[in-house]
C-alpha cells in the first residue's frame, strides 16, 4: 500500500479502537514516526494529510529540517532520549519534547526556550519496564520532578510517555499502559495540565487507545521498514 493508504487504514483502526473504548476519535492523535526515514516520505505523508511527526535524534532531524521548514502547519516532536548538550538545538528545532526524564534536562530546555522566547510543551517519560535499554524516570520520582518543573516559566509538562517491552502479543503491553494512566490520573489533581498520554506503537496502539492513550506513535505501519541509516 501507499503511505496515503497506510494512513487511511490506520485511521480506521484508530476509529474502531475508540469505538470499543467508547471514546471520540478526536481524543487520539496519530503521530507518524519518521525517524531514520528520508525527507521524501515525510513529504509524501504530509501530502496525504498527516501533520504530526516524531523524530528520535536531534542531529538527524537537523539535517532534514532545511527541507521541511516550509511545512508551516506540521508539528515535529522529539520522542527519543535527549542529551544535555543538545537541549538548545532541540528547543529550537522541535515543537515539543516528548521524552524528558530528569530535572537537569528540563532546566536546560527551559533556559533554551526562554532564550528563544517560546513556551515549549514537554512530556515526562516514565520507565515502567525493567529493560536496561529503556529510558525514563522511575515512577516513584514522578511527583518530585513534576513539582520541580512547575515553576519553570518556558516549559510546560502536558503529559506522560512510556514504552513497554516489545511483544508480538499486544495484550502484554496492557498493564504498562494501564499503569501510566493511573500515574497520570494520580498526578493530574495537582498538575491539571498533565492530561496527555503518549503510548502505543505499531504493534500495540489499539490496546493503548483502549487504555486511554491520547497519542499513538506509529512508524513501520506507515512508512515500512526503516531505510535510512541512523544519524548520530
Amino acid at each position: 500500500m501507499t503511505i496515503a493508504g497506510n494512513l487511511e487504514h490506520l485511521q480506521q483502526q484508530i476509529h474502531e479502537a475508540c469505538r470499543r473504548a467508547n471514546r471520540s476519535d478526536s481524543k487520539v492523535a496519530l503521530m507518524a514516526v519518521s525517524k531514520v526515514h528520508p525527507v521524501e516520505v515525510i513529504l509524501e505523508a504530509y501530502a496525504a494529510g498527516q501533520r504530526l511527526f516524531g523524530e528520535n535524534r536531534v542531529q538527524e532531524f537537523q539535517e532534514k529540517y532545511q527541507h521541511l521548514a516550509a511545512l508551516n502547519d506540521a508539528q515535529f516532536h522529539l520522542i527519543g532520549p535527549l542529551q544535555s548538550n543538545k537541549t538548545a538545538r532541540a528547543a529550537e528545532l522541535f515543537h515539543a519534547i516528548d521524552a524528558v526524564d530528569s530535572l537537569k534536562i528540563a532546566q536546560r530546555l527551559d533556559a533554551a526556550a526562554k532564550a528563544l522566547g517560546k513556551k515549549l510543551p514537554i512530556l515526562v517519560e516514565v520507565k515502567l519496564s525493567h529493560e536496561e535499554s529503556k529510558h525514563g524516570l522511575d515512577p516513584a520520582e514522578l511527583p518530585t520532578l513534576l513539582a520541580a518543573i512547575e515553576p519553570l516559566e518556558s516549559i510546560l509538562a502536558v503529559g506522560l510517555m512510556t514504552v513497554p517491552p516489545w511483544s508480538e502479543d499486544a495484550e502484554l503491553a496492557r498493564p504498562y499502559f494501564r499503569e501510566l494512566r493511573r500515574l497520570r490520573d494520580q498526578s493530574v489533581t495537582s498538575f491539571p495540565k498533565l492530561t496527555q498520554l503518549s503510548m502505543g506503537m505499531s504493534n500495540d496502539f489499539q490496546v493503548a487507545i483502549e487504555e486511554g492513550s491520547t497519542c499513538v506513535r506509529v512508524g513501520t505501519s506507515i512508512f515500512g521498514k526503516r531505510i535510512m541509516a541512523s544519524a548520530g
